[in-house]
């Protein structure tokens, strides 16, 4: 057994060599976990922390399909199933040209805990492929998607591996998966989650983790005695995530005023509100525009073009209360972390996986704000899709309230978990230490009951 936190890192490395995320992420949790260890030395005995960075199964496949002009293309495809010990392994799939084995290993990590945290028996797995479907036509998006359920359907299944959307992945492509998996297997079961509500999808699924990323920024003011109403919110990205967190902020009271795409972001100081959403979401979804339309239309929002090279990012350089990344990993820098303080934010709630680097992470959390990470703020989306599972085994569809009343008693015992894990291991308020050891508790116990495999 590593003596501390640097070695077992170096030894990591050393195993996993050109895998920054997965380091980061893991280094993160190892922090968290060594008073943890110490406290409980039969964790170090069975050796669970090497197993838990540990992948139980790493699947690689190749993805020909063909394009629009007849010519073969070949793709990269991946699954990486890291823990099953409280439940099949659940997890997105990524579609986007930056997918790799390191990127996919942080995000199967992540979610083991995540899922963990959501009180439901789920147990961790990510997936994905270099395909990038931007600009491609729904036919060869077909096509790729058939081409991969050919080959990942022999490895998934309702009692062993669900996956679901992430980047890349939305309704369109989980349809395409389905009906290639059912075209296989000829039978219909719940091997996916994010599907149609005409197949078996359920309600709120896809508002799920924007709208957890919120309650759970409310269940944290509420600590302080505070609610969100009246609240300034800066908001990242504009895909799924960044939609619905806007959409749950109006609900509750407060002002989004920024989102933004690859390309740049837009200021709206007068307040993204439901109609200029509803704008957004058929710019994003239906038309898949980019996010500068929204200066053209609105004239009270200033758009700015993200110029390679910046050292920080100007969407988080703006007076505000909460702040919402919701667009990628590391998106926030330790200059935008300071610039995030400087403005005044002290709420992040994180829609993304890890979107803010370790020294950010570290300025939050010396600052006493705060601070909701990524596996605890975010697991509403996973929360739901453990709901749709339910509802696919019970043949049942829950109402849309019944689905949101769910969700939003999850987050606050997701939320209550990490106070109180916090606490317990001597670092109240510390929501970084509450969601690292709420989430390996469970899981670290299922694998001492289980035994040695």
């Amino acid at each position: 057994m590593a003596q501390n936190v640097a070695q077992f890192m170096d030894e990591l490395k050393a195993k996993n060599p050109a895998e920054p995320e997965f380091h980061q992420a893991v280094e993160e949790v190892v922090e968290s976990l060594w008073p943890v260890l110490d406290k409980r030395p039969e964790y170090r005995s069975a050796k669970i922390l090497e197993r838990i960075v540990e992948p139980e199964r790493v699947i690689l496949f190749r993805v020909p399909w063909v394009d629009d002009n007849g010519d073969v293309q070949v793709n990269r495809g991946l699954r990486i199933e890291m823990n099953s010990a409280i439940g099949p392994y659940k997890g997105g799939l990524r579609f986007h040209p930056s997918v790799n084995l390191g990127i996919l290993k942080f995000l199967a990590f992540e979610q083991v805990f995540k899922n963990s945290l959501t009180t439901l028996p789920m147990g961790g797995g990510k997936g994905g492929s270099d395909f990038d479907p931007k600009g491609k036509s729904d036919r060869e998006v077909m096509a790729f998607c058939q081409s991969f359920m050919t080959e990942l359907n022999r490895h998934i299944g309702q009692f062993t591996d669900v996956p679901a959307g992430d980047i890349g992945v939305g309704g369109r492509e989980i349809g395409f998966l389905f009906g290639q998996y059912k075209k296989i297997k000829n039978e219909f079961v719940g091997v996916l989650t994010g599907k149609g509500l005409n197949w078996g999808g359920s309600l709120i699924r896809p508002e799920a983790t924007g709208y957890g990323a919120v309650y759970f920024s409310a269940n944290m003011l509420e600590t302080r005695g505070e609610t969100l109403e009246g609240k300034t919110c800066l908001v990242s990205g504009s895909g799924n995530v960044a939609q619905y967190t806007c959409e749950k902020l109006l609900d509750l009271g407060a002002k989004p005023v920024t989102l933004s795409d690859s390309s740049g972001y837009i200021y709206d100081e007068a307040g993204i509100d439901r109609e200029k959403l509803a704008y957004v979401m058929d710019l994003k979804n239906v038309r898949r525009g980019r996010i500068k339309e929204y200066a053209d239309k609105f004239s009270s929002a200033v758009y700015t073009p993200l110029e390679s090279g910046m050292d920080h990012n100007p969407l988080w350089n703006h007076k505000a209360d909460c702040a919402y990344p919701s667009a990628t990993q590391n998106e926030i820098n330790e200059k935008d972390a300071q610039n995030l303080l400087n403005n005044g934010v002290y709420v992040v709630s994180e829609g993304a996986n890890m979107p803010t680097v370790a020294e950010g992470v570290n300025l939050f959390i010396d600052a006493g704000i705060l601070y909701g990470p990524g596996k605890a703020a975010n697991a509403g989306g996973v929360a739901t899709s453990g709901l749709e599972m339910s509802q696919n085994s019970l043949r049942l569809s829950w109402t849309r309230e019944e689905v949101d009343q769910r969700l939003a008693g999850i987050m606050k015992a997701i939320h209550q978990t990490c106070v109180d894990a916090a606490e317990e291991f001597g670092t109240p308020g510390n929501y970084v230490n509450g969601a690292n050891i709420g989430g390996f508790l469970k899981v670290a116990d299922a694998m001492m009951d289980q035994g040695h495999w």
